[in-house]
């Protein structure tokens, strides 16, 4: 998603000056080879032909003259082969920049959606997010421990205590936030307006330890924070230091006593609570998300939720201990982006529908140069305007309102009623349907009725004596 909107790899594009110089020297490369291949051919065969001229009735000057007529039977339909040639050579030039021009649309427009919901990028990994982790309650208990030095070339045991941290569970969560959505002022993207309101409790289980500190960091990604408030029993605590957030409180052992946590926040469209790897339990978590398209995140199903007018409510209760692993919470979801990548693969194929149509077309009805010339052109121009009114209504309905055009366009292809119904025909079988079997899901099942469909009538129009057009 993240990704620059590059193009389709290995794809040509006639936008890209080195792969038309290079695709061009190949060109000339292989146009030599065959107008010497021709010319060579042509001068054998005017040899044996001089070589037999004085042979009467033979069998090597029959297929001497044989070899002449197909000779310039060859000559005379070089010149549709090579039209065809610059027709599908240009076509696919064409379409491959059409696809990748239309993978850069999709792949921007796909990006475009991600950043109105998703934010940019922290630190070239991961989203900017707000994402408040799970208080902790620590307390510092001394515990020996051994380790070994050298005096005097001897390994010597050494016995001492230190300090190490210890962590008290907390007995209930009960939390509540107000999530708006707004715009950023600055690059009109989306962000959220976080009211964060908690209560927690905690009671001291332990017999001989009445020094605690009750940590709690403010959300991870924001971009303002105002008015971030801790209270023990209604008195604001002050940290021991203010970039750690620690605030020390003393307990007495079987005491309970309660924590408010008070805050509002502005950062990326996404609010999430991390457990961090702590057991909750008596846990309940209720967040209002007052805009349309809120859900949850995580994959964490709420209890409950429940739909308004302004957005939705969703509730997270858990009764008894349970481990969360992933952080839950709420995103904007977005419309999902569908059918992408459908038309850069139609594109790419378009050279080989045009020859297949084609064939269709010199198999059924007697073409001239201006006639194939005419058919490449409506073609392509239709392919054309299929991929740029793409952009903006359903493909397939599109393809829907050019195929009667196309239509009329090839019925006057035909110099009787017979000759047009076949290249009506021709172009359903060979055109209409393979371009709409690449543009639905199920294509290839239409595809193979178009191909049953072509095959059935070069059946019936040369096998059954259905002879309907006088070549």
């Amino acid at each position: 998603m993240w990704q620059s909107t590059q193009g389709i790899p290995n794809i040509p594009d006639i936008t890209h000056p080195q792969e038309l110089i290079e695709f061009g020297n190949q060109i000339l490369k292989v146009s030599l080879i065959l107008i010497i291949l021709i010319g060579f051919l042509g001068i054998g065969i005017a040899i044996l032909n001089s070589s037999f001229r004085h042979t009467q009735k033979s069998e090597p000057n029959i297929l001497i003259n044989e070899l002449v007529s197909q000779y310039f039977n060859l000559l005379k339909k070089l010149a549709h082969l090579i039209l065809v040639l610059i027709l599908l050579v240009g076509g696919f030039f064409l379409c491959s920049t059409l696809s990748n021009r239309y993978h850069n649309w999709e792949q921007a427009k796909i990006a475009k959606i991600a950043a109105g919901v998703a934010g940019d990028r922290a630190n070239g990994t991961e989203f900017y997010r707000l994402e408040q982790i799970a208080p902790k309650v620590r307390y510092i208990v001394e515990e020996p421990y051994t380790y070994y030095q050298w005096v005097d070339n001897k390994r010597v045991e050494i016995k001492s205590m230190r300090n190490v941290d210890k962590y008290l569970r907390i007995n209930s969560s009960e939390i509540e936030v107000n999530i708006n959505q707004a715009k950023d002022v600055q690059n009109l993207k989306a962000i959220y307006v976080v009211d964060f309101s908690a209560e927690y409790q905690v009671t001291n289980q332990l017999q001989d330890i009445q020094d605690f500190f009750f940590e709690i960091r403010p959300p991870y990604g924001y971009s303002l924070l105002q008015n971030f408030r801790v209270e023990q029993n209604n008195q604001r605590l002050i940290p021991t230091n203010p970039e750690n957030y620690n605030f020390p409180f003393n307990l007495s052992p079987g005491e309970t006593i309660n924590f408010k946590v008070n805050y509002q926040a502005q950062g990326r469209p996404r609010w999430i609570y991390n457990a961090n790897n702590q057991l909750l339990s008596n846990f309940q978590l209720t967040a209002l998300a007052n805009f349309p398209k809120a859900d949850f995140a995580s994959g964490i199903v709420p209890t409950e939720t429940i739909e308004s007018n302004q957005g939705r409510k969703f509730t997270w209760i858990f009764n008894d201990n349970v481990s969360v692993k992933n952080p839950f919470g709420v995103f904007t979801a977005t419309d999902p982006v569908k059918n992408t990548g459908i038309l850069p693969r139609l594109l790419i194929l378009t050279p080989l529908l045009f020859l297949w149509w084609l064939i269709l077309l010199y198999f059924s009805l007697p073409l001239n140069l201006r006639d194939v010339a005419i058919l490449g052109g409506i073609f392509f121009a239709c392919l054309l305007t299929l991929t740029y009114f793409s952009r903006l209504i359903d493909a397939k309905f599109v393809w829907s309102l050019i195929s009667p055009i196309l239509l009329f366009l090839v019925w006057g292809l035909g110099s009787n009623r017979q000759a047009s119904l076949a290249a009506i025909i021709c172009t359903i079988a060979g055109g209409i349907l393979p371009i709409f079997a690449l543009l639905v899901p199920y294509s290839g099942l239409t595809l193979s009725i178009a191909g049953l469909l072509s095959i059935i009538w070069l059946v019936v129009r040369h096998w059954y004596g259905r002879n309907i057009i006088n070549n």
